[in-house]
């Protein structure tokens, strides 16, 4: 048995990228390991956690309020990288890298919202 989450790509995208920024924080400062390391690991895991926590709710609506916190935890990543990025932390090439994927996630979890509307 599989779960409706496990299915969707933008999860296992979403996965992959919160293996991403764990790497990428493991290298930071260990002075910030309760601060930004905490805060970008909490809202990176908090984008898969949502879209798997929404899928299985019992409406479409439901489902969508769950994609839109994971849109805004994928902000939440982005505005801690900047943050990593003026700490030098990490550099401009890793930085547009992760920004990247982070419009690629959502990207796709805003088609994943338009097509549960158009059902």
């Amino acid at each position: 048995m599989s779960f409706r989450f496990e299915k969707l790509e933008v999860w296992q995208e979403s996965r992959r990228f919160v293996s991403e920024i764990y790497k990428i924080t493991s290298e930071f400062p260990k002075g910030e390991l309760f601060g930004l390391t905490d805060q970008l690991r909490r809202a990176a895991v908090s984008i898969v956690l949502n879209i798997a926590e929404g899928s299985d709710r019992k409406s479409d609506k439901d489902f969508i309020r769950f994609l839109r916190m994971a849109i805004t935890s994928t902000e939440e990543v982005v505005t801690g990288l900047y943050i990593a990025l003026d700490q030098a932390y990490v550099d401009q090439v890793l930085f547009n890298e992760l920004y990247q994927e982070a419009n690629r996630i959502v990207a796709r979890v805003n088609a994943l919202i338009n097509s549960l509307r158009k059902q």
